[in-house]
């Protein structure tokens, strides 16, 4: 998944997570795991940001930081 911002950018972004949604990363885990089966990230971003009213920046955040975790896991 490419990023659409920089690095120090996301790193902000998911350190600001839990007090901007209320809920913690594992938290955020869960719900994507848990919803649907997108293929692709941008999809997953979008669906995140409209189900649960979140800022698309902080949705693709979210997912980036998600799949960033999938791939440390499965190493």
């Amino acid at each position: 998944m490419s990023l659409n911002h920089s690095m120090e950018t996301q790193n902000k972004l998911i350190a600001r997570v839990p007090d901007i949604t209320g809920r913690a990363l594992p938290e955020w885990f869960r719900a994507i795991d848990n919803g649907p089966s997108f293929l692709r990230c941008d999809e997953r971003a979008t669906w995140l940001a409209d189900e649960h009213g979140l800022s698309h920046g902080y949705a693709a955040a979210i997912v980036h930081e998600h799949e960033r975790h999938r791939r440390t896991r499965h190493l």
